[in-house]
């Protein structure tokens, strides 16, 4: 049997329209983690308004799941603020404006995704947004703000539907780790990490933590 590749950009045999994102990377600018895909023949176009000189990245974790229209902006959308008009005549041929420092633009950092992190359909994820690990973000939702680990959003703005689990097993997921070891070792723990039976997952996981 053929051993996962993470860095075999069409993981399914024939069909072009789901790749793993970081063999295709070729922005410095864009990290992304193992076996992440998206469902797209490419990604990059999918990253808007992320501009060298303002040095913002976008940070992906892996095994994450990124549905067909998903955008993630960046913080060249933003414009100033903080002065009479909001209008960049500086990016415009022919206006006499240097570009404003970066303390005088609404710059919200790095944005990023931990792992596990299934994003659906359409959603945009706005600059700065830090997503936990585990989370889920439901389709056309615009995220604004950060979603912490285990947890669904939903909605424009993105608000939290509920926790995926109980308090206690999202604490012993976050410890276990599940996506930093080896192939080997995941495939192992399929049964697992599939088991709806989340009281057994549970007793399993806290045993496998001692």
């Amino acid at each position: 049997m053929k051993k996962p590749d993470p860095n075999e950009i069409h993981p399914i045999a024939g069909y072009d329209r789901e790749i793993y994102v970081k063999p295709t990377i070729r922005n410095p600018n864009i990290v992304v983690g193992d076996f992440t895909y998206i469902a797209d023949s490419e990604f990059e176009s999918h990253v808007t308004h992320h501009y060298e000189w303002l040095g913002d990245k976008l940070i992906i974790g892996k095994f994450c799941q990124i549905a067909a229209g998903v955008e993630f902006v960046m913080n060249g959308a933003n414009h100033q603020m903080n002065a009479v008009t909001t209008y960049p005549f500086f990016t415009l041929k022919g206006w006499e404006m240097k570009p404003p420092a970066k303390e005088e633009l609404p710059f919200k950092g790095d944005t990023v995704i931990g792992n596990d992190v299934w994003i659906g359909q359409n959603a945009v994820i706005l600059p700065g947004v830090h997503v936990g690990d585990g989370a889920i973000i439901g389709a056309n939702s615009v995220v604004g703000s950060e979603v912490a680990p285990y947890t669904i959003v939903v909605g424009n703005p993105a608000k939290v539907l509920r926790k995926r689990f109980d308090d206690e097993l999202i604490d012993l997921l976050l410890r276990f780790k599940w996506w930093d070891r080896s192939i080997e070792e995941i495939n192992s723990l399929i049964p697992l990490l599939t088991d709806s039976d989340l009281r057994k997952v549970k007793e399993r996981v806290k045993r496998m933590l001692e």
